[in-house]
């Protein structure tokens, strides 16, 4: 019976997880309805609980039918243990670190919203990572995170975590659009003046992303301006607080976690492909961090476009198609699948009702 249960589909999951939602907006939205306590921690109980087995089945799943995985096993069997031992586990340490920056930046974004510790961050990133997982581009994040923060201040979290994840893509476009204009002049014949323009057009979009960056309080001059915006000032008002020096520091952070995340795929990638130049894998990963940025995904699918972006780009540099796939599919397990197993025990730490208490 179990067994049927688990390898079924995940419809009356979703179905439960909706149904718990509108609940539980139409109880704020209703002044009709009136929620004790007892009704609260039933409710609160059935989310997480859902939220948890939804996320372990989709995963469970993505992984007995990945062969990219199964093929990074069988391309590591031949080497060394202990060769094995020390390479996965640096990667895997990096992991650690890489969401660890991600826990100081987000604990850095909040500070002028809510005091959290170190360890309150490093929770809500984890939680946000398993709600991560079966939401498109990630949305599940916002929530997984601002959850943690008291009720009255949640909206605002969440705009706080855009002006994070602004400096994130910043760096990402950046680097990226320099590794495509390398690889246009290194692989595709084009007439010199047309790549003239190419690199002026990217020039012009890389300082004007960078300006808008440093001045993000023109958004909120923008939103203001806006009638339909102006009586949710108090929301997006933070956007006006942030100063360049708090905003250089939040990028330093993002190219921290950019530097490691990018020297995971240089070993896997040196160490499967020994033949590549160190050069050409910082191009290349690059340009597919810039692409998979750019495309509507899950997390639990982004392995499919992170591995058909791979495909693509590095052809041009290695015929090793089965090496390349693996190399990503063994960092999609580490970098998304295992954070979001290990972010399942905070989501139990959620508190999705009024109260302000903390555990």
């Amino acid at each position: 019976m179990g067994q049927v249960l688990w390898n079924s589909k995940p419809k009356g999951l979703i179905r439960w997880m909706l149904f718990c939602l509108m609940l539980l907006l139409s109880a704020y939205l209703q002044k009709n309805i009136i929620l004790t306590s007892q009704i609260k921690k039933i409710l609160s109980i059935a989310l997480k609980v859902t939220i948890v087995v939804l996320a372990f089945w989709l995963i469970y799943n993505k992984l007995i039918t990945n062969g990219n995985l199964k093929n990074f096993l069988v391309l590591i069997k031949e080497l060394p243990a202990a060769e094995i031992f020390y390479v996965m586990g640096i990667v895997l340490l990096m992991m650690l670190i890489n969401w660890g920056l991600e826990a100081i930046k987000w604990r850095l974004l909040i500070k002028r919203v809510e005091a959290l510790t170190l360890w309150r961050a490093v929770e809500s990133v984890f939680c946000g990572l398993t709600w991560a997982i079966f939401t498109p581009n990630r949305l599940g994040e916002y929530g997984g995170r601002v959850f943690f923060l008291s009720p009255k201040r949640r909206i605002v979290g969440i705009v706080a975590m855009v002006v994070g994840t602004t400096g994130q893509l910043l760096l990402t476009h950046v680097f990226g659009i320099i590794a495509v204009c390398v690889f246009v002049y290194r692989f595709t014949p084009i007439d010199h003046r047309l790549f003239l323009v190419l690199c002026a057009i990217s020039t012009a979009f890389c300082l004007f992303y960078l300006i808008f960056y440093f001045n993000i309080k023109w958004l909120n001059g923008i939103l203001l301006s806006m009638r339909i915006t102006r009586k949710y000032k108090r929301f997006y008002a933070i956007l006006a607080r942030y100063k360049k020096a708090e905003l250089l520091r939040i990028l330093l952070l993002c190219l921290a976690r950019y530097i490691v995340f990018s020297t995971q795929y240089f070993i896997m990638f040196l160490w499967l492909i020994p033949d590549l130049h160190l050069t050409d894998v910082l191009m290349l990963v690059c340009i597919s961090f810039f692409v998979q940025s750019s495309l509507p995904s899950l997390d639990l699918l982004d392995i499919g476009v992170r591995s058909v972006t791979a495909l693509f780009f590095f052809k041009y540099v290695t015929d090793q198609h089965a090496a390349v796939v693996a190399c990503v599919a063994s960092i999609w397990l580490i970098n998304i699948i295992i954070p979001a197993i290990l972010g399942s025990f905070f989501v139990f730490k959620l508190n999705f009702f009024g109260s302000t208490q903390r555990n």
